[in-house]
């Protein structure tokens, strides 16, 4: 399928699920901002967990039929220009979530070859390029958010058994210890995106396990209050992309939904409670990896096209 295709289906599915919701899209900005192509992964992959470690982008698992080999982890450092593999994820697992803290990198749940929901959590030592388990998420899922907030991982949403959740677990590393006691996300969903920025975790867009319809919806949780409040909605609703904090803002970028995939780059500001569209992602794609590194925006990997597909392409974002 040309890129020119695509972009047309992409904006009839926008179209679609604005007409469905009632919802106006707002007139597209000037699409600020830049992309260049970055060197390719040594493997074509989906459904992957990244996040960066010491000024080093980790892309880790993959979709089965994917092109890496099982538990596949990849590393890539702006200051040397290239991906280089790394000690493979004990588990062969996609949909995991995958968060930096103190010098290690965790990769918590996720579903396994078979499809089952997963909850071991591993962290994974660049020093000595070694994996060891830790603590088990509580609740087993896949499709999750885990944005970290004062050196906690917040494990948030996802499906389990075919069911939604809006479970809140708060992993901590210096203790190797969860607590299960916060409230709930309102809105359980799926495929999601999430982000910590001014004091606020944001969960962002997803689906629905029951119906896969593509979810605006935007929820922001006070750890300071242990509240949950709405935001303004995701002007494109979608699933299966990745959020990344940038310049103050938080980066909606990629995702999935009916026939297409998107390219959609939106940045959320918390001071103005409003959102501004930018330069499209180029290749637009979903179960893509979104990571803030130095000053750009890292979106590596994910499918160009709805359900099993792969590629190994990096795609660099930057703001004058």
């Amino acid at each position: 399928m040309s890129l020119t295709l695509q972009r047309v289906l992409t904006w009839l599915a926008v179209g679609a699920v604005a007409l469905l919701s009632g919802l106006a899209l707002p007139a597209r900005a000037d699409e600020a901002g830049a992309w260049t192509t970055g060197p390719p992964l040594n493997s074509r992959r989906s459904e992957v967990a990244a996040a960066a470690l010491d000024g080093v982008l980790y892309v880790v698992g993959q979709y089965p039929g994917s092109s890496g080999p099982p538990g596949a982890n990849e590393a890539f450092d702006p200051a040397v220009g290239q991906w280089e593999r790394r000690a493979p994820l004990p588990a062969d697992l996609n949909h995991a979530c995958a968060a930096a803290v103190d010098g290690r990198l965790y990769v918590l749940g996720g579903y396994e070859r078979s499809g089952r929901a997963g909850a071991a959590t591993f962290a994974y030592d660049p020093a000595s390029d070694s994996w060891a388990p830790r603590g088990a998420m509580p609740t087993p899922r896949g499709a999750l958010a885990c944005p970290v907030y004062e050196d906690r991982i917040y494990a948030i949403g996802g499906e389990g058994s075919g069911r939604d959740t809006g479970v809140v677990e708060v992993y901590d590393p210096a203790s190797d210890s969860w607590n299960t006691s916060l409230p709930a996300m309102p809105t359980a969903r799926n495929h999601i995106a999430g982000a910590a920025l001014d004091g606020l975790i944001h969960v962002i867009g997803g689906r629905s396990a029951r119906g896969g319809a593509l979810m605006q919806t935007h929820e922001a949780y006070d750890p300071a209050t242990r509240s949950w409040s709405e935001r303004a909605p995701l002007p494109t609703g979608r699933s299966g992309m990745g959020a990344a904090t940038y310049r103050g803002r938080v980066h909606v970028i990629g995702g999935e939904g009916g026939p297409a995939t998107f390219g959609e780059n939106e940045a959320y500001d918390p001071a103005s409670d409003s959102w501004e569209r930018l330069a499209p992602l180029p290749t637009p794609r979903h179960g893509l990896g979104v990571v803030t590194l130095g000053d750009a925006i890292y979106v590596a990997s994910g499918g160009p096209m709805p359900g099993a597909t792969f590629s190994d392409v990096l795609e660099i974002f930057n703001l004058p």
